[in-house]
């Protein structure tokens, strides 16, 4: 279980970013966290991962309160890991094959369980063609890829991506849509933050909702989207199924597929 016991986080002492937040992850089903620019989201992840200390609250995995300790932190991040928006933050090496072993080598992993993990990753996120590319020459969405290899070949427990879907194209974001289907398939715990109202929809099930810092609602993704009047003032939209839903007295579909397959529409 991951939990987040009355998180308060100030850059400095007159402002404070998060206020007082309470979450607990522990279920297998997708997690949503979703709020406007600003609000707080990203911060959140950082501090759920260790990479900034509460100044008030603390974060508690299986029971135990982190420790910040760099002993403590590397065995955290064993188990829940981080998806930054940019990729380019989280990459330290020219090519992808040595990128994406890189946290393996620091941890003295064998060469050959590093080949097994780096193989089924690559796999997984069909970048199989890209091992021996250099980063700089790969595209947006591949880098985001590539990144989210780098995490997944710790063989974490939890994986917290952060914007996945930002700055890609509609084929990129439908890829992307996919490989996390597959992460949710392959048993991994998935918690995402994204301004993308269609996407959390589709993949998540259960979600919270951040305003200023603030946690001002979670629940089913039934009870928090359909709640036109507090996603407003949020200042967030609501999932076009749920408008359709709404304003044309249509059955709520949990997906764009079951959508086509159970309506006229398209077909």
């Amino acid at each position: 279980m991951l939990k987040i016991e009355n998180v308060c986080v100030s850059y400095d002492k007159k402002n404070q970013v998060l206020n007082d937040i309470c979450m607990t992850f522990d279920t297998n089903t997708p997690i949503g966290i979703i709020g406007a620019n600003g609000s707080g989201k990203s911060t959140l992840f950082q501090t759920i991962v260790g990479l900034l200390k509460p100044t008030k609250g603390k974060i508690i995995f299986n029971e135990k309160e982190l420790d910040y300790k760099k002993k403590s932190l590397t065995e955290f991040r064993k188990n829940v890991g981080m998806v930054f928006q940019e990729p380019e933050q989280q990459m330290f090496y020219s090519i992808v094959e040595d990128d994406v072993a890189f946290a393996l080598k620091n941890l003295a992993v064998s060469e050959d369980e590093i080949a097994r993990r780096m193989n089924k990753a690559f796999d997984l996120l069909d970048i199989q063609h890209l091992r021996n590319k250099p980063i700089q020459y790969l595209s947006y969405g591949q880098k985001k890829r590539v990144a989210i290899a780098s995490v997944i070949v710790l063989e974490t427990e939890w994986i917290l991506l952060d914007e996945p879907t930002a700055g890609l194209d509609p084929a990129g974001r439908g890829h992307m849509i996919e490989i996390i289907k597959r992460l949710i398939s392959e048993n991994k715990k998935v918690i995402l933050s994204s301004h993308d109202m269609d996407l959390m929809y589709e993949v998540c099930e259960y979600f919270y909702v951040i305003k200023q810092g603030s946690l001002i609602l979670e629940g089913t993704k039934d009870k928090i989207f359909l709640d036109r009047e507090l996603l407003l003032d949020a200042k967030l939209e609501q999932p076009w199924l749920v408008k359709m839903h709404q304003q044309l007295d249509i059955p709520l579909y949990k997906d764009e597929d079951s959508f086509y397959k159970n309506s006229r529409v398209g077909g």
